[in-house]
C-alpha cells in the first residue's frame, strides 16, 4: 500500500469479547498497514507491573477497569491500531470516547466459539474456575449491547478466516479515508 493511502487511513479500534481475536486480527493489520499496535490489556500489565490475573486478584475487577479506562483514554486518537479489552465498554465514559474516535470495529463471535479458541487459557481472570461456555453466555448477554452501541463495523468473525478479516478491515478503512 502506498504511504500517502496509509497516512490517510483511520486508526481503527478493535471491540469484542475476550478471545475473540482483537489481538491476533491487530497484529495481522498492525503488518499489513504499517501502523503500530497497541494492546490495551498489555499496556496495563506493562504500568501495573503484574499479569491481569494478579491485578484482579490483588486489586479487584474494579481497579482493573480504571487502569483500562485510564490506558483507553492515553492512546485512543493515536495513529495506531488499538486491540482494546474485552469490558471496555463496560463504563460509559470509555464508550463515550469510543464513539467519539471511530472507526470502532467489533469482532463479533458466538460464546461456543470463543470457549473453543480460549480452552485452558490461564490468563482469563473473568472465566478462570468456571464453566467457559456459561460465563462467555452471560458476558455476551451483557456486553452485546454494548458492543452494538459502540461499533462502527460489526464483523462475524466466525464466518471467514483471519486473512479474510483483515482484508475487510483494511477495505472499510479505504472507504472512509475516501469519504474524508
Amino acid at each position: 500500500m502506498k504511504k500517502k493511502t496509509l497516512r490517510k487511513l483511520p486508526h481503527p479500534v478493535l471491540i469484542g469479547l475476550m478471545g475473540c481475536g482483537k489481538s491476533s486480527i491487530g497484529r495481522r493489520l498492525s503488518k499489513k498497514l504499517k501502523m503500530p499496535l497497541v494492546d490495551l490489556d498489555d499496556v496495563i500489565v506493562e504500568q501495573a507491573g503484574m499479569s491481569i490475573p494478579d491485578i484482579f486478584a490483588r486489586d479487584g475487577e474494579e481497579h482493573f477497569r480504571d487502569l483500562e479506562s485510564v490506558a483507553l483514554a492515553n492512546h485512543i486518537g493515536q495513529r495506531v491500531i488499538l486491540a482494546s479489552g474485552g469490558g471496555v465498554v463496560l463504563r460509559k465514559l470509555n464508550r463515550k470516547i469510543l464513539k467519539e474516535h471511530p472507526p470502532v470495529i467489533w469482532l463479533k463471535a458466538s460464546p461456543e466459539f470463543i470457549a473453543a479458541r480460549i480452552a485452558g487459557d490461564a490468563n482469563r481472570p473473568l472465566i478462570a474456575n468456571q464453566d467457559a461456555l456459561s460465563r462467555l453466555t452471560a458476558l455476551a448477554e451483557e456486553r452485546y449491547p454494548l458492543y452494538k452501541e459502540c461499533a462502527d463495523l460489526v464483523i462475524d468473525r466466525e464466518n471467514m478466516d483471519k486473512d479474510d478479516i483483515t482484508d475487510k478491515i483494511i477495505k472499510y478503512l479505504k472507504k472512509k479515508a475516501k469519504a474524508q
